[in-house]
């Protein structure tokens, strides 16, 4: 039996592609291995939002080459789209495949022979939808339900990557949870570029989307992976309140707590906006996780306008901040801006955000303490201990006990 071997690094987004084309490996006859092991062809799936992803993409490429010399190596995903030649050079590199190529991954790394090495098109070329969902494990799983962007953040290669905002119908992303909910998940995660902007392709709303998914029978819980302020609409917020199968567990970019900042982001809100709609989410439902994403070190950024960030934070208080550093990213209009900060800044302003980080986490976990919660719990298990999350996203760990696996149990945080 030949194998294969995925590597994914990135979003739930490629988590949820790779496990796509995992599956028709499968199919076509292809044991499924570990990427540590040696393999007929390695699927590497990159990332292109930071250098250090770029860098990580090249150095897996080399290390699997290492490892088996004469096996073919397929990269796909954003770095691929962005920097083809690049990664086509690299020594064991059969295929370089694009946005556009990505249901035809089978096809081109098993074929006896190709007649090129790329295969990309200019992103903007076709609406090409690849559909994807993950099927690893018996608990949660990835549903994508979008692709593309249309904001064009200045600081964002995204759009350049993964092209313009589009979606398969709501009937088909029903179907897809309908099977995902037939190999016993209980819980899904929707998964996107822009989550909350399905539907441009389709004449469809990210409501419609949300309100159809919650009669799919057999799938308890549905977390909604990120979503933008203004997309999150108060009419959603309603409904999921009201009693629905999506959970208390928003993850919400913010990007930076400076007005001057969000507008030279060419972010669609201010701080007052970001504000307002925390404290209404916080109004119609209780003990709600919100993980933020903050950049900091963006081109122009003072210290005072990082101390608006930091104060701001702690005033908004997620219960989590995903912290990056603002990575120059070639082909962006951020790239070109004036007053770069360095290196050594920006490390000094993350530290203190992990810091408040840390802090934010333990009140919020603080605050659920003695609360009567359900959790779904996982299979890992690490020194005799089984891992889950409740509702609100509150990791919790208990005696492993295997009946327990893929089960929403009732406990007292």
């Amino acid at each position: 039996m030949r194998r294969a071997a995925f590597d994914t690094l990135g979003c739930k987004l490629s988590f949820a592609e790779s496990s796509s084309w995992a599956r028709a490996f499968e199919a076509a006859g292809y044991e499924i291995v570990p990427a540590t092991e040696s393999a007929d062809i390695y699927v590497v799936n990159t990332c292109s939002v930071t250098e250090h992803a770029d860098k990580k993409g090249r150095n897996l490429i080399r290390r699997l080459h290492r490892i088996s010399p004469d096996a073919r190596i397929v990269v796909t995903g954003c770095q691929a789209q962005l920097r083809p030649t690049e990664l086509a050079a690299l020594e064991g590199v059969w295929a370089v495949i694009g946005s556009d190529f990505k249901g035809e991954l089978l096809q081109i790394a098993t074929a006896e022979s190709i007649p090129q090495k790329i295969y990309v098109k200019p992103v903007d070329s076709s609406q090409y939808y690849f559909p994807a969902h993950s099927s690893t494990g018996r608990t949660r799983a990835f549903l994508k339900v979008q692709d593309g962007c249309d904001y064009h953040c200045t600081y964002c290669t995204v759009p350049l990557a993964r092209g313009d905002s589009r979606n398969a119908p709501i009937a088909d992303i029903v179907a897809q949870a309908r099977a995902i909910a037939a190999a016993g998940f209980k819980e899904v995660v929707l998964t996107g570029v822009n989550t909350g902007d399905f539907g441009k392709t389709t004449g469809e709303s990210f409501f419609d989307l949300i309100r159809a998914l919650d009669d799919v029978a057999g799938i308890e819980r549905y977390r909604i992976s990120s979503i933008e302020p203004n997309l999150l609409t108060e009419d959603i917020v309603d409904w999921i309140a009201g009693g629905t199968k999506f959970l208390p567990h928003f993850h919400i970019p913010l990007q930076s707590g400076c007005d001057r900042i969000l507008a030279a982001m060419h972010r669609r809100y201010n701080t007052d906006f970001f504000r307002r709609r925390i404290e209404y989410i916080r109004s119609r439902m209780e003990h709600v996780f919100f993980g933020i994403d903050v950049i900091v070190g963006f081109p122009g950024e003072t210290d005072a306008d990082f101390e608006q960030t930091y104060r701001f934070l702690e005033e908004i208080r997620p219960a989590f901040i995903h912290i990056f550093p603002y990575s120059r990213r070639a082909g962006t209009p951020a790239a070109e801006m004036p007053n770069q900060v360095q290196d050594s800044v920006k490390t000094a302003r993350v530290a203190r955000l992990e810091a408040l980080c840390e802090r934010l986490h333990s009140e919020f976990c603080a605050s659920n303490r003695g609360r009567s919660e359900q959790v779904l719990f996982e299979s890992t298990v690490r020194g005799g201990k089984m891992f889950g999350y409740s509702r609100n996203y509150i990791k919790v760990e208990r005696d492993y006990d295997p009946a327990l696996v893929g089960e929403i149990v009732d406990v007292i945080l």
